[in-house]
């Protein structure tokens, strides 16, 4: 690599290093809004009865 193409490459990385405050809003709204549909199909009685079924069964392994 050049050493003109080298300052550029490095230029263009400085430019872009960091997210900035609203890109950090949004995706902080984007992680709650997964978040809170995540926890109701968890919570939902479909899964939680499978969830449980599986945790039982676990349980009552013999060994």
């Amino acid at each position: 690599m050049t050493p003109r193409l080298a300052r550029r490459v490095r230029r263009c990385r400085a430019a872009e290093a960091g997210m900035s405050t609203a890109e950090y809003a949004v995706g902080t709204i984007a992680a709650c809004g997964f978040a809170a549909v995540l926890y109701k199909i968890v919570t939902s009685g479909l899964v939680r009865t499978a969830l449980t079924g599986v945790i039982e069964k676990a349980l009552h392994v013999p060994f």
